[in-house]
C-alpha cells in the first residue's frame, strides 16, 4: 500500500476550496459512522466502504506506516476534519469578578450608609445651626469644617473599593493559577502514533484524522477511531454509555472506539476518525456547554445574598470543573435529595465553616447591641435629661447623628467577620499548590493538599515507587543450574538459547524495547513494561539481537495475543508454523506457570517429565532463595500443538495454558530507591503507618519491605498475601465484615499477591473503621488501571506520572511527576504547612477582632463615639485580613513539622495554647487602648479627643489611639508566625520574603495615612516623639509574647478550643446514613439563617429546576456518577461555576418546619410554602 507521501507530494493542495474531494470520505459521514455500534457499524462499513482498509486508503493513510508527517499534509487535515482540542469554557473576566467581591453583604451596607452620610452632608437644611437643635452644631462652623463632611462617606466608598479589587485579584489570580495547572496537564498528556512507520509519541492535541494509534492497556482514547487490528481488547466504556461491563472489540464485531473511554486490558491499531468536538466526547460537550449558557442567565435571577454564606464560600475548593457539572446533573434529577457536594467536604472546610459561623453570630449581636446602645444614650440624653422636643428643621441634622452611628454598628461588624479567613485559605492552598509542583507534586483538587497534612496512614505500591522501577536479570536457572548470577551464552546449550531468545523476544509487547543511553555513559533507555526491558536486557546479555526477530515476525504475524492482565498474571504469543501447526511461548509469575508446566529443559536441551514434587523441590530451592534476596522470579516457557490435533480452542484459557515446557525461571531485581529508607523513617517519626501493598510474592515483598524499613526488626506487625487476608477478613458468605478486618489492619504492614479488590477493600476498611480514637486518613498512591477504585475511595489518590495509566491518573487527587515516595513526604509537609498557616492566621486575625469590636462596642457606649472610625477600622480590617493573610499563609513548612503527629480529623483549629495566646494579646492591647483612651490626654499632655461634636476635625488623641492599636497589630503579627508556644519568634523570618514585605510595607503605609491622610482618615500628623512612644509600646507586644509563652497552658484550665471538626458520634451517624445527606451542622445553621431569603427564591427556584430537570434528564445518561470526571473533559474544560452560583446549586429549600430539607425540582408535591 502506498505510502501517502506519494499520491500527495508536498505543496500539491489542489482545489482548496472543496476540501472533500481530497479525501475519499467526508467529515460528517465519519460523524455518522462513529454514532453506530457493534453489528450497526460493521454492516454499514461493509456495505459503504468495504472494509478498515478502504477506510485507510480514502483517508490517505497506510496501516503499517502511518502518516507521513508532512506539515502541509496535517495542515490540510487539521482545516478538513478539525483540531483534537475541545476549547475550554471562557474564564471569568476581571470585571465579572469585582461584581461578584461586591455582593458581599457587609460591604453592601457599608456602601448604602457611606452613601446616605455621603447625601446628608451635601444636603444643609436652613436653621439647622440655630440654638434649638441642642449641642448638635456646637464647634461646626470653624474652618468651613462643615464642607467636609462628605469626606467620610467618600473615604468608606474607598476603602470599599479597595477591598473588593484586593478581593477580585485573589479570585483572579487564583482563576488563572487553576488554568496554568489545567493546560500543564494538557500539555503532559501524550499518545503513541506512527509516523513515516516509526512509533512516535506526540501530544494529544496533536492527533489528526487519519492517524494510526497504538493502544494499550490502560490508555485513555484521546480521539474517536476505527480498530485496525487488536488483541484481545476490551473496553470501559461507562464513561460515556454508563455500562459498567467491559466490552469486548474486534474486527469482526465491534471496531469502534470512542474517545473518553478506557483500555482496561489487551492491545491494538486504530486509524482515527475523529477529534475534537466531532469526537463522541466533543459532541457532548457542545451540548452541555450549549445548555450551560441558559442556565446562567437564568441563575442569575437567584443570586442569594446572605452575608455569612457568601463569607465563607471561597472555601470551596475548586473540584475539577465538571464534578460542579455533574452535581448540577444529579441535583437536576427529581429523585435526589439535596446534596451537599458527595465528596465530603474537606476537614479544614468543615472547620472554618463553623467557626466563621460563629464568629459572625457573635459579630452580628455585637453590632446590634452598639447601635441600639447609642441611638438610646443619644435619645435619652437629648430628649430626655435637655428635655428638647424634636423639630421638623432638625430632623436632617438627627438623622446625620443616627447615620454616624449606623456606621459606627456596621463598622463593628465589618471588623468581627473575618472575611479574610477564605482568602487566608484560598492564598495557602494555591501557594502551596504552587510550590508543590517544585517538589513534584502535581495537585488536581486543590483541598487534597491540605488533607494530606492529616494522613494517618499511606498504602504504597512497591515497584516504582519504593523501588527505581529499572529491572535486571540477576539469576537465571536453566538447564538444570541455579546461576546466581547471569550465566554466559556458552553455557547454555544452542537449542535452549535459541527457544529462550526467541520467547523472549516475541512474546512480549512490540512496544517494549531498550534504547541507547542519552548521556554518554549513562544507562540504557527502558521503554514500556519494565519487566519485559529486563527480559530484554537479559538477550542482550546473552549476546543476542531481539530486534531482528521481531522484524522477522512483525505484529501482524502473531496468530492470537493472551495479553496481560492481573487476573491471568501470564502473557502468551501463539504463532503458526509452517506446517500448519502452532507455537505459543508464554511468561508470568513463577508460582502461577509453573504450575502449568508438565515438563522443563534438561541440560541437554532435552524435555523431560516436570512432576508436582520436582515442582516443590523447584519452588523450595529455587524460587524461595531468590524472593528471600528480594527478587522478582518469572518463569518463560512454551507450548507446541501439532498440526495432527487439528487447531485447538482458542477461547478455552484453561485447555491452552496447560501442558507447557518450562526453559527458565529467572530473578528480577529492582533496586530500592536510595532515598527511600529516609523518607519512611521520616513519615514514621511523624505518626504515618506506611503500608506496602504488592503483587510480588510474600518473600520478595518481605525482603524489600525490610530494605525500605517499612518492617522494623523487633517489631509486631503482619505480612499476608492476598488469599490469607481474604481468609481473616470475609466470613462464611464470602462478605468482609469490619469488626475482622479491625483486628487485622492494626498491625498489617505487607500485603502480597494481593488483587486490586484486596487493595480497595483494606482501604476502605481503615477509612471506615472506628477503633482507634480518630478516623484514619488514608493516601494511596497508584499506577495501574485497576487502582482506580483504591485511588477514589481513598482519603488521597497519588498517581504516578511516569509509569502511571491515564486511568490511574484521572481517579487521583495528586500526580507524582517523578513517581517517588519522598514526594509524598513533600506532600505531606506541605499539607501540615497549609494548617498551620491557617492556625497562625486564625491566632493573629482572632486577637484583632477581639479587640477592635470591645473597643469600638465599649468606647461608643461610654463616649458616644467609637474610637476607631469607620475608614479606620476599614483599613485595620484590609492589613490584618488581606494582608496578614499574604503574610502569614505563604509561611514555607520546615522539617519540624514531621515532628508532631498528625493533627486527626477532630482536632480543633483553635487549640489551648493558641487560645492562650489570643486572650493573653487581647488583655495587653485592651489594657493599653483604654489606658490611652481616658487618660491618654493626660500622660501626651494633649487635647482630649472625647465627646466631640459631629464633623470636629480630628484629634491628636484619637490618631494616637490608633496608630498605637496598628503598631501593636504589626508586631502580634510577629508573634503569630508560632503557634505552639515556641519562644523564637523570629526564626526563619528571613526565609518569607513576602511576610517582611508585608509588615515593612504595612508600616510605610501607616506612617503615610497618619502624616497625610488628615480628614478622610480622622487622622493628625504626630510628632517624633509621639511616635516613638506608639513603636515603643508596640515592641511590649514580643516582651509581652514572651510573659504569655512561660505561663504553662494545662494550669489554665478554664481556656476552651475552637473550631472542632466533627464529634465521633456524629460520625457514627453519618456511617449509618452513607448514603443519606451528608450536611455538616454548620451548613444546617446557614439553612436557618437563609430561610428568609429562600421564601422569597424559591417560586423561581422551582421553576428553575423543573427546566434543569426536563433539561438534564436528557444528559444526565451521558455521564456515570461514577466516573469523577475523565481526564478529557478534566484538561479541556475548565470550568468555574461563579461561586455564588455554586452555593445556588446547593441550596435546598426550607419548608416552614425548617428541618424538612429538599429541594424543589418537583420533589416536594404542589406549591413550596411562601
Amino acid at each position: 500500500m502506498a505510502n501517502n507521501t506519494a499520491d500527495h507530494p508536498p505543496g500539491n493542495s489542489v482545489n482548496e476550496g472543496n476540501h472533500d474531494g481530497d479525501f475519499g470520505v467526508s467529515m460528517e459521514d465519519l460523524k455518522n459512522l462513529m454514532e453506530l455500534r457493534s453489528a450497526e457499524a460493521v454492516n454499514k462499513i461493509q456495505d459503504m466502504y468495504g472494509d478498515v482498509q478502504s477506510i485507510c486508503r480514502r483517508l490517505k493513510t497506510s496501516p503499517i506506516e502511518g502518516l507521513s508527517g508532512n506539515p502541509v499534509d496535517l495542515e490540510k487535515r487539521h482545516a478538513t476534519f478539525g483540531k483534537n482540542f475541545i476549547p475550554p469554557k471562557k474564564a471569568k473576566t476581571f470585571l465579572q469578578l469585582v461584581w461578584e467581591a461586591l455582593q458581599d453583604v457587609t460591604l453592601i451596607i457599608l456602601e448604602i450608609a457611606a452613601i446616605i452620610s455621603l447625601g446628608l452632608s451635601f444636603y444643609h437644611p436652613p436653621g439647622g445651626e440655630s440654638e434649638v437643635c441642642g449641642q448638635v452644631a456646637s464647634g461646626v462652623e470653624d474652618e468651613g469644617e462643615a464642607q467636609a463632611g462628605w469626606i467620610e462617606g467618600a473615604a468608606i466608598l474607598f476603602s470599599v473599593i479597595i477591598v473588593v479589587l484586593v478581593t477580585a485579584f485573589n479570585d483572579w489570580s487564583k482563576e488563572k493559577q487553576f488554568r496554568g495547572l489545567q493546560s500543564r496537564i494538557e500539555q503532559e498528556q501524550k499518545f503513541t502514533v506512527i509516523r513515516k512507520g516509526q512509533v512516535i509519541q506526540i501530544p494529544v492535541a496533536e492527533i489528526v484524522v487519519g492517524d494510526i494509534a497504538q493502544i494499550k492497556y490502560g490508555d485513555l482514547l484521546p480521539a474517536d477511531g476505527i480498530l485496525i487490528q487488536g488483541n484481545d481488547l476490551k473496553i470501559d466504556e461507562s464513561s460515556l454509555t454508563g455500562e459498567s461491563d467491559h466490552v469486548r472489540k474486534s474486527l469482526e464485531k465491534d471496531p469502534m472506539l470512542l474517545s473518553g473511554t478506557h483500555v482496561m486490558e489487551g492491545s491494538g491499531r486504530m486509524v482515527v476518525s475523529a477529534v475534537g468536538l466531532n469526537s463522541q466526547t466533543g459532541i457532548i460537550f457542545t451540548l452541555l456547554g450549549a445548555s450551560e449558557n441558559d442556565e446562567e442567565k437564568k441563575v442569575k435571577k437567584t443570586k442569594t445574598q446572605d452575608g455569612i454564606a457568601l463569607e465563607i464560600q471561597p472555601l470551596k475548593s475548586e473540584e475539577a470543573a465538571e464534578s460542579e457539572e455533574k452535581e448540577e446533573k444529579e441535583e437536576a434529577k427529581p429523585v435526589k435529595k439535596v446534596n451537599v457536594t458527595k465528596k465530603e467536604k474537606s476537614v479544614l472546610q468543615g472547620k472554618l465553616t463553623r467557626l466563621a459561623v460563629q464568629i459572625g453570630k457573635a459579630g452580628l449581636i455585637m453590632s446590634a447591641v452598639t447601635v441600639i446602645i447609642l441611638i438610646l444614650f443619644f435619645v435619652i440624653d437629648t430628649f430626655g435629661i435637655q428635655g428638647r422636643s424634636w423639630i421638623a428643621e432638625c430632623t436632617p441634622i438627627y438623622i446625620q447623628y443616627f447615620v454616624k452611628f449606623f456606621i459606627i454598628g456596621v463598622t463593628v461588624l465589618v471588623v468581627a467577620v473575618p472575611e479574610g479567613l477564605p482568602l487566608a485559605v484560598t492564598i495557602s492552598l494555591a501557594y502551596s499548590v504552587k510550590k508543590m509542583m517544585k517538589d513534584n507534586n502535581l495537585v488536581r483538587h486543590l483541598d487534597a493538599c491540605e488533607t494530606m497534612g492529616n494522613a494517618t496512614a499511606i498504602c504504597s505500591d512497591k515497584t516504582g515507587t519504593l523501588t527505581m522501577n529499572r529491572m535486571t536479570v540477576v539469576q537465571a536457572y536453566v538447564g538444570d543450574t541455579h546461576h546466581k548470577t547471569v550465566p554466559e551464552p556458552e553455557a547454555i546449550k544452542p537449542e535452549t538459547l535459541e527457544v529462550l531468545v526467541n520467547s523472549i523476544s516475541i512474546n512480549s509487547a512490540y512496544t517494549t524495547k531498550i534504547l541507547p543511553p542519552e548521556k554518554e555513559g549513562g544507562l540504557p533507555r527502558h521503554v514500556g513494561n519494565k519487566t519485559e526491558c529486563s527480559l530484554l536486557g537479559l538477550v542482550l546479555e546473552l549476546k543476542r539481537d531481539y530486534q531482528p526477530i521481531r522484524d522477522e515476525v512483525p505484529e501482524e504475524k502473531l496468530y492470537k495475543v493472551y495479553t496481560f492482565n492481573s487476573s491471568r498474571k501470564s502473557m502468551s504469543t501463539v504463532l503458526k508454523n509452517a506446517d500448519g501447526g502452532f507455537r505459543m511461548y508464554s511468561k508470568g509469575a513463577s508460582e502461577i506457570v509453573l504450575r502449568k508446566c508438565s515438563r522443563i529443559l534438561d541440560a541437554e536441551g532435552k524435555p523431560r517429565v516436570f512432576k508436582p514434587k520436582d515442582r516443590d523441590e523447584m519452588v523450595r530451592k529455587v524460587i524461595e532463595p531468590m524472593a528471600c534476596d528480594g527478587l522478582r522470579t518469572i518463569c518463560v516457557a512454551y507450548r507446541d500443538f501439532p498440526a495432527e490435533a487439528g487447531e485447538p480452542d482458542w477461547d478455552s484459557e484453561n485447555d491452552i495454558l496447560n501442558e507447557l515446557t518450562c526453559i527458565t525461571v529467572v530473578g528480577i531485581e529492582d533496586p530500592v530507591r536510595p532515598e527511600v529508607p529516609e523518607a519512611i523513617s521520616k513519615c514514621q517519626r511523624a505518626g504515618i503507618t506506611v503500608r506496602m501493598v504488592t503483587g510480588d510474592n510474600i518473600n520478595t515483598a518481605r525482603a524489600i519491605a525490610t530494605k525500605c524499613g517499612i518492617l522494623l526488626p523487633g517489631e509486631d506487625f503482619l505480612c499476608l498475601e492476598g488469599k490469607e487476608f481474604n481468609q481473616q477478613i470475609r466470613n462464611d458468605k464470602g462478605e468482609v465484615e469490619q469488626e475482622r478486618l479491625d483486628k487485622v489492619w492494626p498491625k498489617l504492614r505487607v500485603l502480597a499477591r494481593s488483587s486490586p479488590t484486596d487493595k480497595h477493600t483494606l482501604v476502605k476498611g481503615i477509612i471506615d473503621s472506628t477503633v482507634a480514637e480518630t478516623r484514619q486518613v488514608v493516601a494511596v498512591t497508584g499506577d495501574g488501571t485497576n487502582d482506580g477504585p483504591a485511588l477514589k475511595k481513598a482519603d488521597v489518590g497519588f498517581a504516578m506520572g511516569i509509569a502511571g495509566t491515564d486511568v490511574a491518573k484521572e481517579a487521583s487527587d495528586i500526580i507524582l511527576t517523578d513517581d517517588n515516595f519522598t514526594s509524598i513526604v513533600k506532600a505531606v509537609m506541605w499539607g501540615r504547612n497549609v494548617y498551620d498557616s491557617i492556625s497562625k492566621f486564625l491566632q493573629f486575625q482572632l486577637t484583632v477582632n477581639v479587640v477592635a469590636v470591645i473597643v469600638a462596642f465599649t468606647g461608643a457606649c461610654i463616649t458616644q463615639d467609637s474610637p476607631l472610625k469607620a475608614v479606620q477600622m476599614l483599613w485595620v480590617n484590609l492589613i490584618m485580613d488581606t494582608l496578614a493573610s499574604l503574610a502569614l499563609a505563604t509561611e514555607p513548612p520546615t522539617d519540624s513539622l514531621l515532628l508532631r503527629k498528625p493533627y486527626g480529623r477532630d482536632k480543633p483549629l483553635i487549640s489551648r495554647t493558641m487560645m492562650k495566646n489570643i486572650l493573653g494579646h487581647a488583655v495587653y492591647q485592651l489594657v493599653i487602648i483604654f489606658t490611652l483612651l481616658f487618660a491618654g490626654e493626660k500622660f501626651f499632655d494633649i487635647d482630649s479627643g472625647r465627646n466631640t461634636p459631629l464633623h470636629s476635625p480630628p484629634s491628636e488623641h484619637y490618631t494616637i489611639v490608633f496608630n498605637v492599636f496598628v503598631m501593636m497589630q504589626l508586631f502580634n503579627e510577629i508573634n503569630a508566625r508560632k503557634i505552639h508556644g515556641e519562644r523564637n519568634v523570629f526564626e526563619g523570618i528571613y526565609r518569607n520574603p513576602i511576610f517582611c514585605s508585608v509588615v515593612l510595607g504595612t508600616f510605610a503605609l501607616q506612617i503615610i495615612i497618619v502624616q497625610f491622610g488628615g480628614k478622610p482618615f480622622s487622622c493628625t500628623a504626630l510628632t517624633i516623639d509621639q511616635w516613638l512612644w506608639c513603636v515603643f509600646i508596640g515592641v511590649g507586644e514580643l516582651l509581652w509574647g514572651q510573659l504569655v509563652t512561660s505561663i504553662p497552658t494545662h494550669r489554665l484550665k478554664f481556656l476552651k478550643e475552637a473550631g472542632h471538626g466533627i464529634t465521633k458520634e456524629e460520625i457514627h451517624e453519618e456511617e449509618l446514613t452513607e448514603g443519606a445527606d451528608e450536611i455538616d451542622h454548620a451548613e444546617m445553621e446557614l439553612r436557618r439563617g437563609q430561610i428568609l431569603w429562600f421564601r422569597g427564591l424559591n417560586r423561581i427556584q422551582t421553576q428553575i429546576k423543573v427546566v434543569n430537570a426536563f433539561r438534564s434528564s436528557l444528559y444526565a445518561g451521558l455521564e456515570s456518577p461514577e466516573s469523577r470526571s475523565s481526564i478529557h473533559s478534566f484538561m479541556a474544560h475548565p470550568e468555574f461555576v461563579p461561586l455564588s452560583e455554586e452555593e445556588e446549586a446547593r441550596i435546598p429549600s426550607i419548608e416552614e418546619s425548617g428541618d424538612e430539607i429538599d429541594t424543589l425540582p418537583g420533589a416536594s408535591s404542589g406549591e413550596p410554602s411562601t
